[in-house]
């Protein structure tokens, strides 16, 4: 994400490369480069400008260390006044309330139902909640099938009412429903619009009026860039919601939205959406996303979502075959569907520093590991248990009946030979600490 963004500033900084100190001079020629990226990543000109300037104010008035070069500095300041311009942190989700009300907004197309559904799950899997999805568009009948499908993905039930087209009276039964049936959490999908409408924000502003919600979520489409930002305001001075979410935010590669709409509208933005998966959604941290737009990658992100998918008896149970050399090929396929449950392998890549800007022009399928498991699951249970016994006849046939070549089977047997190598070296000295310090989280 925002990879045209980040590719700009890093031409920006570059401006200071070599330069014993900063100077006015060679501070206001970058700031006029970095204005001008954030102006082409669609960022509010108004934004772009009252940035550049508190930037060159921070600039001129510190005093660099000998041992700091400009440029440097230069990247801090900027880094800390994005995630400044982002909101600073990130800002939690109020859910407090027997049953607490959430209240979806947004146009039509904006991905509201699907975020919904998202959110629900998230909700469910993290918090220990209990929500009911609501089918509020009464318009769509499309919308109201897509939430059911969601909600029986996720384990999640929806309350509709298919011969009432009054939004606000369905709102306040689901609620009904929900107190009655013990769910303490009420995600509420609403109707959009292909644009604002009088009719379209009369409505919304009288199911606010009548369930009085927790928390109202205005979601949008991130790749709208500007529009996003002048839609968002319409809403805010209607609604006064509480905060942004930022859906499709993987495909966007500007930025603008998430770097203007805080100071447009005061709102912070809470959650983004990174993919199709009812699982891509994520907590948006303003310095973590200013880390990742400076080429800074996401370290933090990544090790949480690792640990999401951290078993503590399965890391023993490894770690003990590890050290024994006894790490089989099905150990290895299992740890590849740990990897795949983390979330799209370009995205999480892109947060080990230094890496994203090496393979922004590199296609990341969904599917990179399919010809490995075929290979795999073309081995027989005593071939996966005992490697060693792979000689050049058996993995002739598991060539054939994956599908694949013997180069590409010797390839593998190649790479798992040294990962086992190398995991047996990591249970010894400073790797064994790092794991029980792991456990210790």
């Amino acid at each position: 994400m925002f990879e045209n963004l980040s590719d700009r500033l890093e031409r920006s900084f570059k401006i200071l490369k070599g330069q014993g100190k900063i100077t006015e001079i060679n501070v206001a020629e970058t700031l006029k480069d970095v204005r001008r990226a954030l102006l082409d990543a669609d960022v509010n000109y108004k934004t772009a400008k009252e940035f550049t300037e508190k930037v060159k104010e921070k600039a001129l008035g510190q005093d660099v260390l000998n041992a700091v070069k400009p440029e440097q500095m230069m990247v801090k300041i900027v880094h800390d006044e994005l995630a400044i311009l982002m909101g600073g942190t990130a800002s939690d989700i109020n859910i407090k309330g027997n049953p607490a009300v959430i209240l979806m907004s947004g146009l039509q197309g904006s991905g509201k139902t699907t975020f919904s559904g998202k959110l629900a799950n998230m909700l469910k899997s993290k918090r220990g909640k209990s929500p009911l999805l609501v089918a509020g568009d009464v318009y769509r009948p499309a919308a109201i099938e897509q939430l059911k499908v969601l909600g029986e993905q996720i384990g999640v039930p929806v309350y509709s009412e298919e011969d009432n087209k009054n939004p606000v009276k369905i709102a306040k039964n689901a609620i009904q429903y929900a107190r009655q049936y013990g769910r303490d959490l009420v995600i509420i999908d609403t109707a959009g619009r292909l644009a604002i409408d009088q009719q379209m924000m009369d409505e919304i502003e009288s199911i606010k009026n009548a369930i009085n919600p927790q928390e109202i979520l205005f979601v949008v489409d991130a790749m709208t860039g500007q529009d996003a930002v002048n839609t968002a305001k319409e809403f805010n001075d209607r609604l006064n919601f509480n905060g942004v979410v930022l859906t499709k935010l993987d495909g966007d590669t500007r930025g603008g939205a998430a770097l203007s709409i805080r100071s447009v509208v005061d709102k912070p933005i809470k959650f983004v959406g990174t993919g199709e998966k009812l699982d891509a959604i994520d907590v948006f941290h303003p310095e973590r996303m200013a880390d990742r737009i400076l080429g800074m990658g996401d370290v933090v992100t990544l090790v949480e979502k690792a640990q999401e998918q951290y078993d503590e008896e399965e890391a023993r149970r490894l770690q003990k075959k590890i050290a024994k050399n006894q790490f089989d090929f099905n150990d290895f396929i299992n740890q590849i569907q740990q990897i795949k449950k983390m979330g799209n392998l370009k995205d999480l890549a892109s947060m080990i520093p230094g890496v994203g800007k090496q393979i922004k022009d590199l296609d990341f399928d969904d599917d990179a590991f399919k010809g490995i498991e075929a290979i795999i699951r073309s081995m027989t249970p005593e071939e996966r248990t005992n490697p060693e016994i792979l000689n050049g006849s058996r993995r002739a046939r598991i060539a054939k009946g994956s599908g694949t070549d013997v180069q590409e089977v010797n390839r593998l047997i190649k790479q798992f030979d040294e990962t086992r190598k190398m995991m047996r070296k990591m249970t010894s000295g400073g790797g064994k600490q790092m794991m029980r310090n792991m456990r210790r989280r």
